[in-house]
């Protein structure tokens, strides 16, 4: 009688013990597909990806989506497993080429991460800028030729009185504007390669350049529409853009900066000859 009893009391403890279990199991794992496990761990990992890229908030149908997900890789997964896929080596290679961009990835948010600009320097960066624009701006409008006597037939033809805004529509080489009749909008001299600021910088309101202005893109003839103030923007309205350029002007000289830094070799042997 003794030991009948020990043998319900010690059932009786394993059923106990099962059934704790149980709910323990599945607390580590959001699901069990053909016996194995999808660790909890996983969804929450891809759950603070997903929130932390700002796709989603973090709401009860997100967490349902992103369950389903998990166990549709995780059947999908095991079938190519079945199949042999993982042993081949055009997945060996994707795998391979999937490792390198992941780390390569993680190496430039590192990067840039601890390279942040402070905002003493951006506001510096701010000031360069805007001493650069200097304090005047510029509308005008301009045709772009290839050849000095095209520009000079134009300026013959504005001064018998022809629109600037049809002959640049009809001349202008110059993709951006000439559909606007010639019109760059308002810009300051710097935004303009030297020749051209110089020679508008000199126009009254309203004159056009009567000699062609040669540059590097060929010949423009000017036209000024008005000046006035600059109108630069507020530091806080361009500052997350200062930051973005300046994260990747650092980042460009980071990549730069390993590559001269490593010893490359092309001068490797060419794969044998085939008997």
């Amino acid at each position: 009688m003794k030991t009948f009893r020990t043998h319900v009391i010690k059932s009786a403890v394993l059923a106990a013990t099962l059934s704790l279990a149980a709910p323990l199991v599945m607390a580590q794992n959001i699901a069990i597909v053909n016996g194995k496990p999808v660790p909890k761990a996983r969804f929450d990992a891809m759950m603070t990806q997903i929130v932390k890229q700002g796709q989603q908030a973090k709401t009860p149908d997100l967490e349902a989506k992103v369950r389903e997900e998990l166990v549709l890789r995780e059947i999908f997964v095991q079938e190519a497993e079945k199949k042999g896929i993982a042993a081949t080596s055009d997945y060996k290679t994707q795998m391979e080429f999937a490792r390198q961009s992941i780390l390569i990835q993680a190496l430039f948010t590192d990067f840039q991460a601890k390279s942040k600009d402070s905002e003493a320097d951006l506001r510096a960066e701010y000031d360069k800028i805007k001493a650069q624009n200097g304090d005047k701006e510029y509308r005008a409008r301009h045709i772009l030729v290839e050849k000095e006597d095209e520009a000079k037939a134009i300026i013959t033809q504005l001064k018998a009185g022809a629109k600037f805004e049809d002959l640049a529509k009809k001349n202008s080489k110059d993709p951006g504007s000439a559909e606007n009749g010639g019109d760059l909008d308002w810009a300051a001299p710097g935004n303009y390669v030297p020749e051209f600021s110089e020679a508008m910088s000199k126009l009254e309101k309203g004159k056009f350049t009567e000699t062609p202005v040669k540059s590097q893109f060929g010949y423009h003839i000017i036209k000024l529409e008005d000046s006035r103030a600059t109108q630069f923007p507020p530091y806080d309205e361009v500052k997350v853009q200062l930051q973005q350029r300046n994260a990747q002007a650092k980042l460009a000289k980071y990549r730069d900066d390993l590559k001269a830094k490593a010893k490359t070799d092309f001068k490797f042997s060419a794969p044998a000859a085939a008997n």
